[in-house]
């Protein structure tokens, strides 16, 4: 586990493995999905290249792909 604390987001949850998420797509909108892993200690890491960087986030979209990403929205959970 890295010794960096999770980044709190916004609504003052705590993003961990299992936690909903919104993932922006570049320019497009953001697509909902849960952080499957955390990977803090090697996207610290410097890189002796500049192709395919690691990302901190492995996130499971709703609509099936698996995308990595830096930066993640926590999404409010769904009131019944």
């Amino acid at each position: 586990m890295s010794d960096t604390a999770s980044p709190v987001a916004d609504s003052g949850s705590e993003i961990v493995p299992g936690v909903r998420v919104r993932v922006r797509e570049g320019d497009r909108s953001s697509a909902p999905g849960t952080v499957v892993e955390d990977f803090a200690e090697e996207a610290a890491m410097t890189l002796t290249r500049e192709w395919a960087p690691v990302r901190r986030w492995a996130v499971a979209l709703d609509d099936g792909r698996l995308v990595f990403a830096d930066d993640v929205e926590s999404e409010p959970a769904h009131r019944q």
